[in-house]
């Protein structure tokens, strides 16, 4: 029975994951300027934020999840000038002569942007909330096995996500010469800085 809750959280990750929003972006961005592994483990530091927001909905963290919902204003204000910060610097950023490497050290500060860049949307856990609710799951009537296999899934299916998108426009990388790269430095930077305005509009709103 449980099984079926770490499918459906394979499903609920991979749909969370693949719409196109600023991780996308920066995974794409960093796929094509430093190869497959840095687009990777970028979307590797989203899917593990998702998965402890997860955590926080789904085992009964209520105090937890309170203090960050009725701060999301400040969340949201130190998410949109990070994401202005990106966007400046995507923008302004030259492509490398030569193709980074796979294994290139820096992989640890790729992951912590993109995990801070996702901690700092916490209405994630109340669509997660949504879902546990909707799928009849409270940690406080017994289901902690439940909600870990539904969250594992997430986790996973975000996961498999990333890795798909990571090595399809990986395939594609050595097609771009500098002049393709610097336009999709400036494209997506562009876009990351439309996302921290759209962001900080919201709080005005």
């Amino acid at each position: 029975m449980d099984t079926i809750f770490f499918v459906r959280g394979l499903i609920i990750g991979f749909s969370i994951a693949a719409p196109v929003g600023p991780i996308g972006v920066l995974c794409i961005r960093r796929t094509l300027a430093q190869g497959r592994m840095s687009g990777f483990v970028s979307g590797l530091g989203a899917a593990t934020a998702d998965a402890l927001y997860g955590c926080i909905a789904g085992f009964g963290l209520t105090f937890i999840s309170s203090f960050l919902i009725d701060r999301q204003g400040w969340f949201s204000l130190i998410g949109g000038m990070f994401l202005l910060y990106l966007g400046i610097r995507t923008f302004l950023a030259r492509p490398a002569e030569r193709s980074a490497p796979e294994g290139r050290s820096g992989l640890p500060a790729t992951y912590g942007s993109t995990f801070f860049l996702t901690l700092t949307n916490p209405v994630t856990i109340l669509a997660f909330a949504a879902i546990f609710a909707g799928l009849g799951i409270a940690g406080r009537n017994g289901g902690y096995l439940s909600a870990g296999m539904l969250v594992t899934g997430v986790f996973v299916g975000s996961a498999f996500w990333w890795f798909i998108l990571s090595m399809g426009v990986g395939l594609v990388r050595r097609k771009f010469d500098l002049k393709m790269l610097r336009w999709v430095n400036r494209i997506s930077g562009f876009i990351l800085l439309g996302f921290g305005v759209i962001a900080m509009v919201r709080l005005r709103g």
